[in-house]
Parts: C-alpha cells; sequence; structure tokens
C-alpha cells in the first residue's frame, strides 16, 4: 500500500495533488506544529503577471502550537477579492471560482479542519479518492517525532511504500525504511511540466487554483500524472 504524509497547506501547488495521485492512502498530519511564513495558511497566485501571495490570517498562530490548536481570522471577503480579481478573466474562471468560494468562505474556524476541507474538495474536483486520514485521529506513539513518527504511522496503516516530496531527502534515510519493510520513494514534478496562462511567459509553482483555472478537468489530469519518483 502507498502512503504519503502531510501537513494541510492553503490551496497547494500541482506537486501536493500529485503526491495524492500517487498513493492509495493520504494522511492529513494535522498534530505537528505550525511553521510560520510556511505555506500551512499562504500561497502564491498569478496577478499581472507575477506571483502576489494571498495569506489566510490566523488567531494566535505559533511555531509553539499544533496546526489542529489554530483558529482562523476573519478577512476571508479581501482573501476571495484578490483571488476573483487576479483570475476573473482566465478561461476556466467560472467553473473554478464557486469551488474556490465554497473552500474560502467556510463555516469552519479550526485551521486544520478548514485546510482539511479544502483538500478534499479540490481531490472532489480532480477525481481522487484515496483512503483518507487524519494524524490526529490514528492510534500512535505521540511522544515520537521526526522519521520514527512517521515510520509508527507507516506500520500502523500497513504501508510498504511511502512517497514523500522533495524536502524529505534530507529528513529520512531510506535504508532505515527499507530496515522496516518499507519502500521510501520522494516524488518531484516534471520540468517540463507548463500551461498557458495569460501571457507567453510562464510562472511555475503557484497554488493549485492558478492550474484550476487555466486549465479544463481533462488537462488537470493529465497534469497530475506528470512526475517522477526516485
Amino acid at each position: 500500500m502507498k502512503l504519503a504524509i502531510m501537513q494541510p497547506y492553503f490551496f497547494p501547488y500541482l506537486g501536493y495533488f500529485q503526491m495524492i495521485h500517487a498513493v492509495d492512502s493520504f494522511v492529513v498530519y494535522d498534530d505537528v506544529n505550525y511553521i510560520k511564513r510556511g505555506w500551512i495558511n499562504r500561497n502564491n497566485i498569478l496577478a499581472q503577471g507575477d506571483r502576489q501571495l494571498v495569506t489566510l490570517p490566523l488567531q494566535g498562530a505559533s511555531q509553539n502550537r499544533l496546526i489542529n490548536q489554530i483558529n482562523i481570522g476573519n478577512r476571508k471577503n479581501s482573501l476571495l477579492e484578490a483571488i476573483r480579481h487576479a483570475y476573473s478573466k482566465a478561461p476556466y474562471f467560472y467553473a473554478v471560482y464557486p469551488l474556490v468560494q465554497d473552500i474560502v468562505q467556510q463555516q469552519e474556524m479550526n485551521l486544520a479542519k478548514y485546510l482539511d476541507y479544502g483538500l478534499r474538495q479540490i481531490c472532489e474536483y480532480f477525481g481522487l479518492y484515496p483512503t483518507w486520514h487524519i494524524s490526529s485521529a490514528l492510534k500512535k506513539n505521540n511522544d515520537l517525532r521526526g522519521q520514527e513518527k512517521i515510520l509508527a504511522i507507516c506500520e500502523g496503516l500497513g504501508a510498504t511504500h511511502y512517497i514523500n516530496a522533495p524536502g524529505g531527502r534530507q529528513l529520512y534515510d531510506k535504508e532505515e525504511f527499507v530496515n522496516r519493510g518499507i519502500r521510501l520513494s520522494f516524488i518531484e514534478s516534471k520540468r517540463t511540466v507548463t500551461y498557458r496562462q495569460f501571457s507567453q511567459n510562464f510562472v511555475p509553482d503557484l497554488s493549485i487554483i492558478d492550474v484550476m483555472m487555466f486549465n479544463n478537468k481533462e488537462q488537470c489530469a493529465a497534469l497530475l500524472k506528470e512526475y517522477d519518483l526516485d
């Protein structure tokens, strides 16, 4: 069984959903510390041909608190307006904006649950249906940290193949996974992944919103397969 474990992000980039595409089961890693200036509550969209950072406001955010211990703020209308203004002339705006609006305007205030809802809705849009788990709901030794905690989750769910983002190369030891009967792979988007935006200069690594605004569902399905595993 192929498994991925990732913190929930705010409208994450294409590679996040390529990872979900590559696995049988996915764990939303909600019981780890919040990371400031990361991608948990912010991302880049395309505005006037360049990146524009959009941020989901939070209440009491601290790197000393778990993701599922933080609440979101209430400036969601300005966030939506920024997205609407950036993509109102995109080819699939009218197909995608209602989904974005539903995710942003949901009434859930807990950050982890709020992000989890968004991830599930986008996966449904893409037709991705892995077995879905929430880390805090799993029975495990919560005193474990780092690689040992990941291995415990893999073993608890019966994973035989753990797939992680490229940044995990510096965190995880393939030999240790093999010793525990688990194959470890890292997933990376192919460098050839591009699509037509407003201008001829492609701006990569933006929020999944950008991908959906410029690609129909069939094109999105093709982009989700454009990755390599090593």
